[in-house]
């Protein structure tokens, strides 16, 4: 199950005032409780919990594949040269347009200023641009369009201008 089916599974809950739900899709086990909180302590509204397969010997990370997620494009090939890498500041889902059908905000090949808007990342609804700390040229772009992000994932490769 990936993030967006996560996200309008928790919107369907809500709107049906659903307070406990679990599903199981063949290895995959996501349960969401919701509830007020009893105590003074403020408490998260939604709990997700993923079970993963049992393997052996157990995984260190288990992200579930979805066959409509797209493959990352390959690490960066331009070898001994100085790129500087763009990293998300955030999780969330990347976007390289501004709309669905929009032209991407930068292509490879692309001369960028410092500033300029590179790609949005969509977290907990909000559209936020990320923008390049650094002026050169787009090498690499090294996520999908509408993949998940981490926090600190790679996102652009830019050979600064000298």
């Amino acid at each position: 199950m990936n993030q967006k089916e996560l996200k309008e599974l928790i919107d369907f809950l809500i709107e049906r005032d659903i307070s406990e739900f679990e599903l199981q899709r063949g290895d995959e086990k996501v349960r969401i409780k919701r509830g007020a909180a009893t105590s003074a302590a403020p408490v998260a509204p939604f709990v997700a919990a993923f079970s993963p397969p049992p393997q052996t010997p157990p995984p260190v990370a288990y992200v579930p594949a979805s066959p409509s997620s797209p493959s990352p494009p390959k690490e960066v090939t331009a070898v001994g040269e100085d790129l500087h890498i763009v990293k998300s500041p955030i999780v969330g889902t990347f976007y390289e347009a501004p709309a669905p059908g929009a032209p991407p905000f930068v292509k490879i090949g692309d001369v960028v200023e410092t500033g300029q808007v590179l790609c949005i990342i969509e977290a907990m609804k909000l559209m936020n641009e990320i923008e390049t700390d650094i002026a050169g040229e787009i090498v690499q772009k090294l996520v999908a369009n509408n993949q998940a992000v981490e926090y600190g994932q790679p996102l652009f490769a830019v050979r600064p201008r000298k």
